[in-house]
This record gives structure tokens, sequence and C-alpha cells, in this order.
């Protein structure tokens, strides 16, 4: 019956700033772009990697995410990447702090980065 996650929405601070991030460090393309009139909703901005989706949405005046560590909801995004120590080479080069790891778990690395917003990121080599 339930095939698949089809996409992570993202309500960013500026999405401007959040698509460069996505599409200019994590290497996500743009797949659908288009200004929206409904409520408090501006634009929408769909980005792909391979198989994977992420809608930003602009939204008026969006709030400011609570930093508390282990709140319920959504914890974080997960990307698998090929090779951590390139990973983590690529994305100090291109100014993205890791914010925790990498840290080897035997069978796979796991480290941390933030998006713009603070937002958590997992890296994740299998």
């Amino acid at each position: 019956m339930f095939k698949r996650i089809d996409h992570v929405e993202i309500i960013p601070s500026d999405i401007e700033v959040s698509i460069a991030f996505y599409t200019g460090i994590l290497e996500f393309k743009i797949k659908q772009r288009e200004e929206v009139d409904a409520s408090s909703i501006k634009e929408v901005v769909y980005l792909e990697l391979n198989d994977s989706m992420l809608e930003l949405l602009s939204v008026e005046e969006p709030q400011p995410v609570l930093k508390q560590d282990w709140q319920v909801g959504y914890r974080m995004l997960a990307l698998e990447v090929k090779d951590m120590d390139k990973a983590i080479t690529y994305l100090e080069d291109k100014g993205v702090e890791i914010s925790w790891g990498p840290v080897d778990l035997g069978p796979s690395k796991r480290a941390e980065i933030r998006d713009p917003d603070g937002l958590p990121i997992e890296l994740r080599q299998w």
C-alpha cells in the first residue's frame, strides 16, 4: 500500500540561503520552483538528490525553531555518503562545520552538520 517517503518539508528562515546550501554544497538539484497564493505560503521549491526529495516552503514570518535537543517531533534529515572522510573534507573546505563526529560505529560511520537555520543533518556511511 505505501511505497516510500515522497519528501521531507522544511520551512527555512531565508529560502534563497537554504537553496544555495542544499544545491551548492549538498548537491541537490531544483526539480520544481513555483510561487503559491495560499494563506501564508509564498513559494514552494522541490529539491532532488537522486531518488530523495526535499520541499522548501517560503512562508510569511517564519518562526525560529526551538533549540531543545530531545523534543518530540522530527529530529533530523540523514544523508548517506559514499566516503565519510572525503565528505568531511569537502564540507570543511566549503566552510560547513562538523557539529558532531565523525564516529566509527563498526559497520558504519556517522557525523552531523547543520543547515543555515541550524537544523541537524546526519551523514552516514554504510
